[in-house]
């Protein structure tokens, strides 16, 4: 059917109301609204929220398809209550050009549960050496306007300043993976005292602060935009609230697992909470999520990094950095913002869906529930509670840190463009 209504639902946390979808658009948003020719789906209280959008996901497609392809990305993504993903560039061949950001956009457009927007490299096969093809990436079908080289930090100050001048001529931004690979040559956790008594190589919080604090001056210099990727300590988000109290154009993200995880479960030596930036301390963790409140850190991305069961199912120093998180961004953020009374839904709304597609660009997406926008929504029954199992993952890749971990909420429908890919949590 053409007409779905959505009845009872309670719009970003408020009372409850009717929705009515009308082909790819919302008609009407109100109470008692009739339901003649309408597919009708009691949400009795659930919580609808617009499409999320995540700005930072790793579909691996091109070229490591044993981890993830876009199909089967943009189905964890749906699964998840998104409509609209940014996929990451580290790809093989990476994304460097306008040609693969156009295959990336291009099976997205064929295959995706939900809309896909390639993120273009800031360099060349991302060895941080010659610009990209930035121009190009944004003037071909796929649009690009955000550009990084997010698994490797671009370390060099000139090359970075480069960047941010010429993205500066279209209104881009570059989303810079904070990490001075000096100082983490060999690290591989946080540094600090579980690593000291593991015996771990550390990775130092300035490894990630000292790059960030390079990075807004050159923003601030140059008069050109820069979003920090996966934000992770303390010392992060006091140089970012210091840069916005400048003036400067900085926006930053924050991970599900950065704020709830900490680097004591690393005392398991289980190499699936093994993530770059790592596990932080419980005191990074609470300056994180104090930070996504007064919008120093202004939206949640998942950075959803899927691999194969064997590049995990090994010895800690073998095991692949990264950790998949589409299908349970959500229920964290549940746990860690909203259970706790920091956030409400409108504000959950605000960090996964309006900023995101703001800082983005991204059009059509990160609207408000209301007539006359697009039908990109997600319902979910924030009173349901279940353990995760990642055998039911849309994902390929199963490396979760949160397995056999019970997490509020469950997404029971998505729409994209009002058509359905999620119908009482299952895909379409």
């Amino acid at each position: 059917m053409s007409k779905i209504l959505i009845r009872g639902a309670k719009v970003l946390g408020g009372e409850p109301q009717d929705v009515l979808i009308d082909g790819e658009t919302i008609s009407e948003v109100g109470t008692g609204l009739s339901a003649e020719g309408a597919q009708v789906i009691e949400a009795d209280g659930k919580i609808l929220l617009p499409g999320l959008v995540d700005l930072h996901t790793h579909l691996r497609e091109p070229g490591r398809e044993d981890s993830e392809t876009v199909l089967t990305g943009t189905r964890a993504a749906a699964s998840g209550g998104y409509t609209a993903v940014f996929a990451m560039a580290n790809t093989f061949p990476v994304a460097d050009t306008a040609g693969v950001v156009e295959q990336v956009w291009r099976l997205g457009k064929e295959h995706g549960y939900c809309d896909v927007q390639p993120i273009g490299a800031v360099t060349v096969g991302l060895e941080g050496k010659q610009l990209a093809e930035l121009g190009a990436m944004h003037d071909s079908a796929a649009g690009v306007t955000v550009f990084s080289d997010d698994g490797k930090c671009v370390d060099d100050a000139v090359i970075m300043r480069r960047a941010l001048e010429y993205v500066k001529a279209f209104g881009g931004v570059v989303a810079q993976h904070a990490q001075e690979p000096r100082l983490t040559e060999g690290a591989q956790m946080n540094e600090g005292i579980v690593s000291a008594e593991l015996g771990l190589g550390g990775w130092p919080a300035v490894a990630e602060e000292s790059v960030i604090a390079r990075d807004v001056l050159l923003a601030e210099h140059v008069g050109s935009r820069v979003h920090i990727c996966h934000l992770s300590t303390a010392g992060s988000v006091e140089i970012v609230r210091w840069a916005k109290s400048r003036g400067i154009d900085v926006t930053a993200e924050v991970t599900p697992h950065h704020l709830l995880l900490t680097d004591e479960l690393v005392r398991s030596y289980n190499p699936v909470y093994k993530v770059n930036p790592p596990l932080r301390t419980e005191r990074d963790v609470l300056a994180l999520r104090e930070a996504l409140v007064d919008g120093t850190i202004d939206i949640v991305a998942t950075d959803h990094a899927p691999h194969p069961h064997e590049d995990k199912d090994c010895e800690w120093a073998a095991a692949a950095m990264g950790m998949v998180g589409l299908e349970t961004a959500l229920s964290v953020v549940q746990q860690t913002m909203v259970e706790t009374g920091l956030l409400d839904w409108a504000g959950v709304a605000e960090r996964m869906s309006f900023k995101p597609a703001r800082i983005g660009g991204l059009a059509g997406h990160g609207r408000p529930v209301a007539p006359g926008e697009p039908a990109n929504l997600t319902l979910l029954d924030s009173a349901y509670r279940g353990v995760v199992d990642p055998a039911g993952f849309a994902s390929r890749s199963r490396n979760t840190p949160y397995e056999g971990r019970e997490l509020p909420g469950r997404v029971t429908h998505t729409f994209l463009r009002g058509r359905a890919t999620v119908i009482d949590g299952n895909l379409t």
